[in-house]
């Protein structure tokens, strides 16, 4: 919460404005007070976007929504302005953090914790869902941590202009990390799909990080289609629900009755001294801002006198810092002094879970007569894989790279051969690369399969260990379940491409090469936190016809590497 701006109104409709509360794509949202003396959040939607009618067509959707849920999981509307600009709804004021504020502020929740906010948000979902209406943006932001429970916020706003349209092509609907496979590959947002919101939602909660990783997010909503959740160091029977919530195939998630079940609470959410010290320490019930000291809004008095100012503790204390107690715990503390709760006292324990070593499988044997050595190829060396998922250690070679980055390197063919639109991340001075048909070296074209060569010239003053791996990249974005180009976003190919397995060409002596072909030595392998590894053949040429890139990766790990050298092909 901060201070009104010179620039901001005085009133929106009959609201008198106290302060902002936070921005989004689609506008401004602010405190203000009803002409009664509610406090009310007020939405106000972007100038610059009111001439689209998409976003006005999302922004009335969220206020019928918002009109036609009556649950105590969402904050009713107040008013709303809809027939001309300035665009804007008013529901009432919730006070307290936003899950997400909380854990950046107090560190990952403790399990019990988590399965009392697990089971009142399914019981939320479950009351939404009953009035025919799916969230579609469940998330840490989206979730108020309220003194009477959690509620429920921002049901279908997009978060830019770009994405203002209720279905637009080459837009991926929802938040990467949050939005169900189903939604992301075909479009399909049910009530599997705010289950499965859900899931990553409490993996956050429980762990304090990106259930999904972070970064582009295309690579993001690859890992939630492909991945395996982070749930790394969370009490099994949590981590088991949480996984089970976001399984890929939506028909065989839990229903929220049956989280609830499995939850198996048996006090109230606002009795959990975590939740209740966030909930006190972020601004509970009466908690409201007081005259803010900036800059105000012209025409704008000062806030009436009498308000009790938001308390916002400090971080950890030195002493609790070097004692390694959660900020959870610290925070509780501060909801103690701050809150009032009459609690006979609480136990502050160090989190001592047992984090089991994560089993890993051992790496795929490739069929015979894939992935073999052909006439004058040097064969991989072999090197046995640590915890790190196939990585052979220092000085070792990784049986496979997992596509951890995104990759916008493309090759685009012309009358001159083509080029690729990115250079090298690296020099390689010594590389010979080609990628021909594998039966007509000589067609302008391939049909069939690729014969690619790689080739360390022998005069190289590399020094060994250098291995490489060779990614193969479509024109589009591929679903795995159809090895065909995603239908719901049409996109170019932001991955690494399939991936053959590396190989040193120093090994066995100075010079060396590879031969691989496509689609048979190639494919796209992940490893998920338990070692588990998941193998996605790499899809037929005449699956996905255009201009093919072909990168030559320089390993250094599974996870670590960096292009050599781009080339690329026309596939009719």
């Amino acid at each position: 919460m901060e201070a009104l701006r010179d620039t901001d109104p005085a009133r929106i409709g009959a609201q008198t404005l106290l302060a902002r509360l936070g921005a989004g794509g689609m506008g401004q949202v602010y405190l203000g007070r009803s002409p009664g003396g509610r406090l009310v959040a007020i939405k106000v939607i972007k100038e610059e976007i009111t001439g689209h009618p998409e976003a006005l067509a999302r922004f009335r959707r969220e206020a019928e929504t918002v009109r036609a849920v009556r649950s105590a999981y969402t904050a009713n509307l107040i008013d709303a302005s809809l027939a001309a600009p300035p665009y804007w709804l008013a529901t009432e004021y919730v006070a307290g953090p936003t899950l997400s504020h909380a854990v950046r502020a107090f560190g990952a929740l403790p399990a019990a914790s988590c399965r009392r906010l697990f089971a009142a948000l399914a019981e939320g979902l479950a009351s939404v869902h009953a009035y025919g209406v799916t969230h579609r943006d469940l998330k840490p932001q989206n979730v108020i941590l309220g003194a009477q429970g959690p509620q429920l916020i921002d049901f279908g706003i997009a978060k830019g202009v770009s994405e203002t349209a209720l279905t637009q092509t080459g837009t991926a609907p929802g938040t990467p990390g949050y939005t169900a496979p189903e939604v992301l590959l075909r479009g399909e947002a049910a009530a599997a799909a705010d289950v499965f919101a859900l899931g990553a939602t409490i993996a956050y909660a429980a762990t304090g990080r990106a259930p999904y990783g972070t970064g582009d997010p295309t690579a993001v909503n690859f890992r939630a289609v492909h991945g395996e959740i982070d749930v790394a160091g969370v009490e099994p029977e949590l981590a088991a629900l949480i996984r089970s919530c976001v399984v890929a195939e939506p028909g065989t998630r839990p229903a929220p009755a049956e989280i609830i079940r499995r939850c198996a609470v048996d006090s109230a959410l606002v009795d959990d001294p975590v939740y209740a010290s966030l909930t006190a320490a972020g601004g509970g019930t009466g908690q409201v801002p007081g005259a803010l000291p900036s800059t105000i809004g012209p025409g704008l008095s000062a806030a009436p006198s009498g308000y009790v100012p938001t308390y916002v503790p400090g971080g950890p204390t030195v002493e609790a810092r070097k004692r390694g107690v959660p900020r959870w715990a610290v925070a509780v503390i501060a909801g103690l002094l701050v809150g009032g709760l009459g609690t006979g006292g609480y136990l502050l324990s160090q989190g001592g879970r047992d984090k089991g070593a994560q089993a890993v499988a051992p790496p795929a044997t490739p069929s015979p007569g894939k992935g073999e050595p052909s006439s004058g190829q040097t064969a991989p060396s072999p090197a046995a894989p640590s915890a790190g998922g196939g990585d052979g250690g220092p000085g070792g070679v990784p049986d496979h790279i997992e596509p951890n980055k995104v990759s916008r390197d493309l090759w685009t063919g012309g009358a001159t051969g083509g080029s690729c639109n990115l250079p090298a991340e690296e020099r390689a001075d010594y590389l010979a690369v080609s990628a021909v048909d594998a039966d007509d070296p000589k067609a302008q074209a391939v049909t069939g399969k690729l014969r690619i060569r790689v080739y360390l010239k022998p005069y190289n003053t590399e020094k060994a260990p250098y291995a490489v791996s060779v990614g193969v990249k479509p024109p589009h974005e591929i679903d795995e379940s159809t090895q065909r180009p995603l239908e719901s976003f049409r996109d170019y190919n932001h991955s690494i491409g399939y991936a053959s397995r590396p190989v040193d060409l120093k090994t066995p002596g100075p010079g060396g090469e590879v031969v691989l072909t496509y689609p048979d030595d190639f494919s796209t392998q992940l490893v998920d936190n338990e070692g588990t590894r998941k193998r996605f053949p790499a899809i037929p040429l005449a699956n996905d016809p255009g201009d093919w890139t072909v990168l030559v990766y320089r390993v250094r790990g599974v996870k670590e590497y960096s292009s050599l050298y781009c080339t690329g092909f026309p596939v009719k």
